[in-house]
Parts: C-alpha cells; sequence; structure tokens
C-alpha cells in the first residue's frame, strides 16, 4: 500500500448496479482525479460491505461517500447506512 493512499480525506465509490453484479469505480478527492474501474461484485449485501471495509483499510483516515445510478430525475442515490455499518 503507498503512503500516500492514507492521506485522501475523501474516496469517492460508484456502484453501476445490476440484478447479478455490480461494476465498480472509485476517483481519489485530488482535482483532476480520474475515477479508477475497480471490477465487478456480486450484487449482494455482503460484498458490498466487504467493498467498503477495503476501502477503509486501505483508506483509513478517508470519508468514503457511495453512490449508486441515476434516478429518474437524475439525483444520485447514496447507499443506506445499514450497508455502510461495520
Amino acid at each position: 500500500m503507498e503512503a500516500s493512499m492514507n492521506k485522501h480525506s475523501m474516496i469517492f465509490i460508484g456502484l453501476d448496479t445490476h440484478k447479478e453484479f455490480h461494476e465498480v469505480a472509485y476517483c481519489e478527492e485530488q482535482r483532476g482525479a480520474s475515477a479508477v474501474h475497480y471490477g465487478r461484485i456480486p450484487s449482494s449485501k455482503v460484498s458490498v460491505k466487504k467493498l467498503i471495509r477495503q476501502f477503509e483499510s486501505k483508506y483509513p483516515s478517508a470519508a468514503i461517500h457511495v453512490v449508486y445510478e441515476l434516478n429518474m430525475t437524475g439525483i444520485i442515490r447514496s447507499v443506506p447506512a445499514s450497508l455502510r455499518a461495520t
């Protein structure tokens, strides 16, 4: 793990949700940072919790912001607190 990973104050995780899986991308907070494709995970609650724990471990001092899809009004939805709980 790079030392610079611990210095971020925010990490944004985006989920493209599907019935059987989620495509995951993330972006570090610094200006001009590009989104990084993390990969595909199963769509289970357990898998999403595990993903969040991995990011919390990799970026221990960062606030993790998880969002998924746009609804019909174009508003980004946040992941419910029950999924973010450790």
